[in-house]
């Protein structure tokens, strides 16, 4: 959904989109290690992941070891439905998503599960992500293979025992319905407008967090699309 919203007073600036307005972080959880742990063949694979706005996501999974490619896009829906305003009327069926391109022998599947649900989105909150609230910004997982199918199913019921979070977990897993790149200026957003009001009061505090709960997967280079 698309609507204008004023920044606090002290930053007196105008913001103009559902991915544009100011909040805070997600709260930080220390999602455990997978007891289950993906074990596929070697050689680049990609897994889609949805956690409200795809700056955010990309912001985080640009930094994790092992990933060689973040894009920002839709998932869920039909191409000729992707496109930035029509998604964010929040009728086409899409998610903003991220896909993220990542080698097996350096970082695993549940691993890349594991800063999702732990630092990059809260997995409670149903049809929206923080300030940005409409289907789009669901909180789903499409997995790109068994494997991961597999993978994923054993780490939900791991989280869902393990109680983490006040309220029940809501996070969709949804079947491969294509992945549609968003528009170019979504593409690398945080690493070309690391001053605008969305990404300082938003996303810089996500990828600290990330970069604080995951110390071993942390790289300080943020991998472009």
């Amino acid at each position: 959904m698309i609507r204008a919203r004023i920044l606090v007073a002290a930053l007196a600036a105008s913001l103009a989109s559902a991915c544009l307005q100011p909040a805070q972080a997600e709260a930080v959880v220390a999602a455990p290690e997978a007891v289950l742990k993906a074990q596929e063949a070697k050689g680049l694979k990609t897994a889609v992941l949805a956690g409200g706005c795809f700056w955010g996501m990309e912001a985080v999974f640009s930094h994790v070891k092992g990933v060689t490619s973040v894009v920002s896009g839709y998932a869920g829906g039909k191409r000729a439905d992707a496109a930035y305003d029509t998604v964010s009327a929040g009728a086409t069926g899409h998610a903003e998503a991220v896909r993220i391109t990542y080698d097996p022998a350096v970082v695993r599947y549940d691993q890349l599960l594991q800063v999702f649900f732990g630092v990059a989105s809260d997995p409670t909150e149903l049809n929206r992500q923080g300030p940005d609230v409409g289907k789009q910004y669901r909180n789903a997982v499409v997995p790109q293979s068994p494997e991961q199918a597999k993978v994923l199913a054993g780490y939900l019921a791991q989280l869902k025992a393990a109680k983490l979070w006040r309220r029940p977990i809501v996070t969709a897993v949804e079947p491969d319905r294509g992945f549609f790149a968003a528009e170019d200026y979504h593409q690398d957003f945080a690493l070309k407008n690391p001053d605008h009001a969305y990404i300082r009061y938003w996303d810089v505090p996500k990828v600290a967090a990330f970069k604080r709960s995951f110390p071993g997967l942390w790289k300080p280079v943020f991998t472009k699309g």
